[in-house]
């Protein structure tokens, strides 16, 4: 799970922090797309702490957090549906004196 920061300092304060309470925490620059200034790129605290954890850090600090998407689930292949061959009689024979 990543935090991102654009301040280094508040980057470096959540790494500590972190790692303090026990958890292991990188710090990385991260390169947004677009972004040509290497001074503008943010930094990213790679932690395994819990979600909660590492969100309320990323609060104090204005920073957010980047949550992976789960890997989405292979489609569900279903067996075609046997569809009618002919026209369904709405009027019964019986009635119709045939």
């Amino acid at each position: 799970m990543r935090a991102i920061f654009f301040d280094e300092d508040d980057a470096r304060a959540v790494t500590a922090r972190l790692q303090r309470d026990g958890y292991t925490a990188d710090l990385v620059r991260e390169r947004l797309q677009g972004e040509d200034d290497d001074e503008d790129h943010p930094w990213a605290v790679v932690s395994d702490a819990p979600e909660l954890v590492l969100d309320l850090l990323a609060d104090e600090y204005d920073g957010w957090l980047d949550v992976e998407e789960p890997e989405a689930a292979p489609p569900v292949v279903l067996p075609p549906l046997q569809l009618p061959t002919a026209p369904k009689r709405v009027k019964r024979p019986d009635l119709l004196g045939e």
